[in-house]
């Protein structure tokens, strides 16, 4: 995957600048650590004081890289849908893979009251609401993924993943009707998404998911850029539509399922990163497109992030909130200013 010679400066320029916003998501918190040691640490070298190298190494850095992951695996998930839907309007949860896990979570969640003690507490532990949100996202992407198979128009399945979105918005509405308000308290926290707390065994796992979604969306390089052409014309050029729909879907599920799963359902990114990268690159060449969506995803989440973290202070917001808060005015701007999408 080699992109464009022409921008080889601008990728040089978001390469350098997601390394400036790595090391401030690490230094700034509620204890501020200042370069040099942040720097110091990364690479094993002394620091003043070695409380903050375990606060980098246990804390920070783990919550660093799943940003990036984050960030960069719902770039590319909006990227893939709104190519395959030739829709400016689509994201990464747009097939309700979204909905599926967070049916899978309220079920969990909502429902925990019906097991034991015992049961309960695993059922709701972080392991347990992974485990609920990945097979809700499944059992939705295989669905999806078989109706594909049977159908010929893809804005068919576009309208087939939003119903299957809206009858598992329907069931967790009913289930949240019934349940007592911590679990519902519960719930709505698990919704506003998290980046913290995940062990390196848990990033591990995660971005071996999000490793195999980029290894099949590089692979569809090819046939998402013939899409643009329109299907029939991709037909009449000798791609599969079916296998390449597929695929596309495939990596899709894996990329925005994975980060539901561990991060819960992140807002915005997926659908606004997309656009930004268009505007700055004036190319639908998606071997331009996807690795500076990567970068471009990275470090709009690292950014929202450091936000979120309220340098300084104790508290920290919902990382969904801030997504939203940050980004949907600068796609607006950005919208308003070139007056037209770049498809």
């Amino acid at each position: 995957m080699t992109p464009n010679k022409s921008y080889k400066k601008v990728f040089i320029g978001i390469a350098l600048l997601l390394l400036l916003c790595f090391i401030a998501n690490i230094s700034l918190g509620s204890v501020f650590i200042p370069w040099l040691d942040t720097l110091s640490s990364l690479v094993g070298g002394p620091v003043d004081k070695e409380s903050w190298r375990h606060i980098i190494i246990n804390y920070r850095l783990p919550k660093a890289l799943t940003a990036i992951i984050v960030g960069s695996g719902l770039g590319i998930s909006g990227l893939l849908m709104q190519t395959l839907f030739r829709n400016p309007l689509a994201g990464p949860f747009v097939l309700g893979i979204s909905s599926g896990a967070s049916l899978g979570v309220a079920l969990l969640i909502l429902g925990s009251s019906f097991a034991g003690a015992a049961l309960s507490g695993f059922l709701i532990s972080k392991w347990g609401l992974v485990i609920a949100a990945s097979l809700g996202s499944v059992i939705v992407l295989f669905a999806v993924m078989i109706v594909s198979t049977r159908v010929r128009d893809t804005m068919a399945i576009l309208i087939i993943g939003l119903m299957f979105g809206s009858i598992t918005a329907a069931i967790v509405s009913v289930l949240s009707y019934f349940a007592p308000s911590d679990q519902l308290q519960r719930y709505v926290f698990w919704g506003f998404g998290s980046l913290g707390n995940l062990s390196w065994y848990e990033i591990l796992i995660f971005f071996g998911v999000f490793l195999l979604g980029i290894l099949l969306t590089i692979a569809s390089i090819k046939p998402l850029n013939t899409l643009l052409l329109g299907e029939n014309y991709a037909r009449s050029l000798g791609l599969n539509i079916k296998t390449s729909r597929f695929l596309i879907i495939l990596a899709t599920g894996l990329l925005s399922g994975s980060v539901i799963a561990f991060a819960g359902p992140i807002a915005f990114i997926g659908l606004a990163v997309p656009h930004l990268t268009r505007q700055l690159f004036h190319t639908s060449d998606h071997k331009t497109l996807i690795p500076a969506v990567l970068l471009i995803g990275s470090i709009i989440m690292l950014v929202c992030d450091s936000i979120a973290q309220l340098p300084s202070s104790e508290y920290t917001l919902p990382i969904n909130a801030i997504t939203s808060l940050i980004g949907a005015p600068v796609v607006i701007w950005l919208l308003v200013r070139k007056r037209k999408m770049l498809f």
